[in-house]
């Protein structure tokens, strides 16, 4: 292995997906030497295999429910169906517009760029194509991959991965989806819309288990009017082809059958063969040990995004990565409060949420100490023209700030900015019922839901 001793970096990054990409754009931003290695594209999965073209599927399929409910708003259109191969073209066009951006902005901050796959072979240099990267830090940040069960074999046919459900050639008939979680219901909405028959399979009591329950409820809700069917509570035995599909049996016996078989019970870190525990560094089930500044246990190493068992989401990649690079360059830096993440589901309609739930505020302070409010979107003008139904809830500490923020209905993920400054500000409800937000707009219900909070409902019954 050649060793060039002549050039060793402030910053080596094994990883160029958000978190890695961040630390190094911030880091050159702040004068270090920065050396990114990655093995397939810049932007890693959010940008190519998760955040971007998982959207721009649910945005095609929002576009596809408009066409055929277009004469509710008396607009005559005639929907024909989904030219999946058109889609597919929409979806690549957006990532590659982005994709170059990036290309772009590495190259400017005069990144040291290497195509590669690394490994770490020290604890200040890593492998990549037959030489030897030096630097006086190293961030790891190899990110993650989708996971399977025990005795479930993703195989890309009729039992498949997210990576594969991005690419598919064609809108299946039917479809399984196990998992209900993020991953799993936003790709049973965007099937849905395109015209497919999906039955999620989800072991837990409710769809989005982490979310707050009455979350999970109103999406249930919305999930039947919709047509997507789901199985709640029972855990997954196994699957197995039939003649033309697959069929899937759960722990209580009964059975489903679909076209396909979407796995999306989450994503495990890729951590494996890279030698990290061949360099002292502390593991737990694959994910690399932190702390609150993302240093390993090893002094020269620091680790970010998905490969830390922190949210897997790429925004947190991003702060993340930002926190390590500010930390080397010097500066003061300030823990993430990882309640304080924003979280949107992206389905039809969205869930979005900052802070905690009802049950965790009640598990802290109190149950006496907690007080919950419910807004529903029939009060809000702008839900109402675009019919769309749901509620905005609010967790307060009882006369204290609040600690919770949590919506169903469609664009609540544009709503969540001014939420997570509510909870991150520690605001009381009557500070917010001070600030006079836009009519009509979405937004205006989370003016709503704190002045009812703070006693002076206007569009909601006291």
């Amino acid at each position: 292995m050649a060793n060039d001793a002549s050039t060793v970096f402030d910053l080596v990054i094994l990883g160029g997906g958000s978190g890695g990409y961040a630390a190094a754009l911030r880091g050159a931003q702040l004068g270090l030497d920065v050396a990114l290695i990655e093995k397939g594209k810049v932007g890693g999965t959010c940008l190519h295999n998760g955040c971007i073209p998982t959207k721009a599927l649910l945005h095609a399929g929002e576009i596809a429910d408009q066409a055929r409910e277009s004469e509710q708003f008396g607009v005559k259109a005639t929907f024909e169906g989904i030219d999946i191969a058109a889609v597919h073209k929409y979806k690549d066009d957006v990532i590659a517009g982005l994709y170059k951006g990036l290309q772009g902005l590495i190259a400017s901050r005069k990144i040291t760029y290497i195509e590669g796959e690394g490994r770490l072979s020290s604890p200040t240099s890593v492998d990549v194509n037959g030489q030897r990267v030096q630097g006086r830090h190293v961030l790891l940040a190899t990110g993650s991959v989708p996971k399977s069960l025990p005795g479930l074999e993703i195989d890309g046919d009729r039992i498949i991965s997210s990576d594969h459900a991005l690419v598919l050639d064609r809108v299946p008939t039917s479809a399984i989806v196990l998992g209900g979680g993020v991953i799993g219901v936003e790709f049973a909405s965007a099937w849905k819309s395109f015209g497919t028959d999906v039955t999620v399979i989800e072991g837990m009591k409710h769809l989005v288990p982490v979310e707050d329950e009455n979350s999970s409820k109103l999406l249930e809700r919305a999930f039947r009017k919709r047509g997507i069917k789901f199985n709640l509570g029972t855990f997954f035995e196994k699957a197995e082809y039939t003649q033309d599909g697959v069929k899937v049996t759960l722990a209580d016996g009964k059975t489903f059958e679909a076209e396909v078989l979407l796995v999306a019970v989450g994503r495990g870190p890729v951590s494996q063969g890279l030698g990290y525990e061949e360099a002292g560094v502390a593991m737990d089930r694959g994910y690399v040990l932190v702390d609150e500044y993302m240093r390993t246990n090893v002094p020269t190493i620091s680790a970010v995004g998905d490969l830390v068992p922190t949210l897997q989401l790429a925004h947190v990649g991003f702060a993340e990565g930002i926190l390590v690079a500010e930390r080397l360059a010097g500066l003061k830096t300030v823990p993430i409060d990882y309640d304080g993440v924003p979280r949107v589901t992206y389905c039809h309609p969205e869930v979005a949420s900052v802070g905690i739930t009802e049950a965790k505020a009640k598990e802290i302070y109190g149950a006496d100490k907690v007080v919950a409010l419910k807004y529903n979107l029939a009060g809000n003008g702008k839900s109402k023209i675009l019919k769309t139904a749901g509620e905005i809830k609010l967790v307060q500490v009882k006369d204290g700030a609040v600690v919770g923020v949590h919506m169903v209905g469609d664009r609540m993920g544009e709503q969540v900015g001014e939420a997570q400054l509510i909870y991150n500000w520690e605001a009381l409800p009557a500070e917010v019922a001070q600030l006079v937000h836009a009519h009509p707009t979405q937004n205006e219900a989370l003016g709503e839901a704190h002045l009812a909070l703070a006693g002076k409902p206007l569009h909601s019954h006291d």
